[in-house]
């Protein structure tokens, strides 16, 4: 989302601001219900500053334009703010998911 190579006041570390996905969505089944298929494909995500040094950089990217605005380092100060922009990232994960578009990003990782 944002990076951050020198740091600052409050973090003295060289990071940046991520957002990714907390809980997955379930499997869903042909014989499922629309109420249940819904509550099944809900996104819980996260929004944080991670140290440079504990980021394991990957080929993998994802570029939602409407979050670029929405969280920035300044945004996650405070707790409401903080909050609505994990609801502007959890809009734009559901959006992408119920597209069906970067289906290998809703998938858990497996070690």
């Amino acid at each position: 989302m944002q990076t951050l190579d020198s740091g600052s006041k409050a973090h003295p570390f060289p990071h940046a601001v991520v957002a990714g996905i907390d809980r997955y969505p379930m499997k869903i089944t042909r014989r499922m219900s629309k109420a249940r298929v819904h509550r099944r494909s809900r996104v819980k995500p996260f929004v944080k500053i991670i140290n440079y040094t504990h980021i394991m950089p990957t080929r993998y990217t994802l570029e939602l334009e409407g979050m670029k605005g929405a969280v920035t380092n300044d945004t996650l100060k405070e707790r409401s703010q903080r909050d609505d922009a994990r609801h502007v990232v959890k809009k734009a994960f559901q959006d992408r998911f119920s597209s069906g578009k970067n289906r290998w990003f809703f998938t858990p990782l497996r070690f």
